[in-house]
């Protein structure tokens, strides 16, 4: 038994702010980008696409569930949601890939689910949910690990891009909020 004060634990996984293996991150992350703007780019030949989306409270508009996040408008569409989905999704892997694909299945599917029940009438597309799941839960990380480093990335990442989601309130049309 010793009198000595114990060492401050040192910063384990779990206080992470970037991936354990940025380049494989950054490579996942950027190769789903390619993936969405390989999407759009087909999306501009086969318009029809589109209609692939999430429609609302129909049972032939729940299997937009799964591709309404690799769907978008149009080019500016896309290009609104690249940098957040860069930068949240590399950030978001910091525990690991496997944690990375468990976080991203079910935001995927929960964001898609509420927005098949709580959406307006139409087709509902884009990475947005995907995107503002991960900064949802780079927030939750924060406090569930008590790392003071992940608030504060979080916070500052919020306060950016927070002000987007202020034209997603509703009444925007065109602007899904949900």
């Amino acid at each position: 038994m010793t009198t000595l004060p114990a060492k401050p634990a040192s910063p384990g996984p779990l206080n992470r702010i970037v991936p354990p293996n940025p380049k494989q991150a950054a490579l996942v992350v950027v190769g789903f980008t390619a993936l969405l703007y390989l999407i759009e780019l087909i999306s501009q030949i086969v318009p029809s696409l589109t209609m692939w989306g999430i429609i609302p409270r129909t049972w032939s508009g729940l299997d937009g569930v799964i591709w309404a996040p690799l769907l978008h408008a149009n080019w500016d569409h896309l290009f609104g949601n690249t940098v957040p989905v860069l930068v949240f999704g590399f950030l978001a892997m910091a525990g690991g890939l496997g944690q990375w694909i468990a976080v991203t299945v079910t935001i995927w599917l929960v964001s898609g689910i509420g927005v098949w029940l709580t959406g307006p009438p139409g087709v509902t597309i884009g990475a947005s949910g995907v995107a503002f799941g991960w900064l949802a839960f780079l927030l939750v990380r924060g406090i569930f690990n008590r790392s003071l480093k992940q608030l504060a990335v979080a916070f500052v990442l919020f306060l950016y891009w927070g002000s987007t989601l202020l034209g997603l309130l509703p009444g925007n049309p065109g602007i899904s909020w949900q």
